[in-house]
Order: C-alpha cells, then sequence, then structure tokens
C-alpha cells in the first residue's frame, strides 16, 4: 500500500483490517486540504494506520489512533514512526474503541476518522460517545467510511450531518457539531 509522497506502508495480510481504498482516501484529503496541517487527528478502528500515516505525511502535528487487533498495533507503530516527523507526535492505544475513547476526554481533536469493520455494530455507540464527551474542538469535523448496505447515516445528538460522498460500495458521512451544542454565551 501507498500513501502519499509514494511512500510504502506495511499491511495485515487478509482483509481483517481492510484499508481505505486509495480513491477514498484521497477524496477525504482532498476535502479536507488546508485543515490536515497542524491538526490533532484521531483514527478510530485504525486498521494499518494508512489515515493516520497520510494526516502525519500532510501536516498533522498529533495522530493517534485506536485498534483492537495487537497485530495491527504493532504495523500501525511501524507505519507511524516510518512517516512522522522529530516535531509530530503520535500514539497507538489497543483495545475496543467503545471502551478506550473515555481515555482521551480531556483532549480535544480537529478531525476524526472512523472506519469500523462495516458490519459492525459500532456506528451509533462510537459517535453518541464522541458526542458526550465532546472531544471534537468546536470547529471539529468527523468523517464515517460506511458501506451504506450495512449502515444509514443518521442525526446523533449534539451532532449534524454536514456533507456525505459515495464512492462505488463506499460512503463518507461528514459530522460536526450541531448548532445547539455550544451555548450560546460560547
Amino acid at each position: 500500500m501507498r500513501i502519499y509522497g509514494n511512500r510504502q506502508l506495511k499491511t495485515l495480510p487478509g482483509q481483517n483490517t481492510r484499508p481505505t481504498a486509495a480513491r477514498v482516501r484521497e477524496a477525504l484529503f482532498n476535502i479536507w486540504q488546508g485543515q490536515i496541517t497542524d491538526c490533532s487527528w484521531l483514527d478510530l478502528c485504525a486498521g494499518n494506520g494508512s489515515m493516520g500515516a497520510e494526516a502525519l505525511c500532510r501536516g498533522a502535528m498529533e495522530v493517534i489512533g485506536i485498534e483492537k487487533n495487537i497485530k495491527a498495533c504493532s504495523i500501525i507503530k511501524q507505519n507511524w514512526q516510518k512517516v512522522a516527523t522529530t516535531e509530530q507526535k503520535f500514539r497507538v492505544i489497543r483495545g475496543d474503541v467503545t471502551l478506550k475513547l473515555n481515555v482521551l476526554k480531556k483532549q480535544n481533536f480537529d478531525l476524526i476518522y472512523f472506519d469500523p469493520p462495516y458490519d459492525s455494530n459500532l456506528y451509533q455507540p462510537v459517535l453518541n460517545e464522541i458526542a458526550s464527551l465532546a472531544i471534537l474542538t468546536p470547529e471539529g469535523k468527523i468523517a464515517v467510511e460506511h458501506n451504506p448496505r450495512f449502515w444509514y447515516a443518521c442525526d446523533i445528538k449534539g451532532l449534524e450531518i454536514y456533507q456525505e460522498k459515495n464512492y462505488g460500495n463506499t460512503s463518507l458521512t461528514f459530522y460536526r457539531y450541531s448548532s445547539d451544542f455550544f451555548p450560546s454565551n460560547q
């Protein structure tokens, strides 16, 4: 697998971590261009870490990934070490995303990429948890990769859909805080 700058990344054999297709990855970074440099990026269900690696290559200051598969965590660390500069920070958290998000409750992220196994039941609980923990910056954004056959995107309390894109069997649904999320005095 290759990412920005023609950099080669390691992957696990098989489809256990299903890396994001190059076409979808490129589309996302085109949509978020101008927002990556110096951002804090959270990669949920990180797989082989290709999205976080791409964010590092494009100037993200901090990348944190959560991944359940222990072998994938090792590959993510190797991939991120390969592309990160000495100024950039990265960390991989091993475990179930629904349990590990709470570890990040005192942090804020500019951009969150969420790509669980398509047939999982993680979409609703994880998005609800992101909203309840308020781990996005006020202008922060979330991109959710999914197959519309398995999950239909909907508004989440505190979050609203602001954009949707389809790439064959893969969709990206973009969320941000809803306008009523913050009290009017802020």
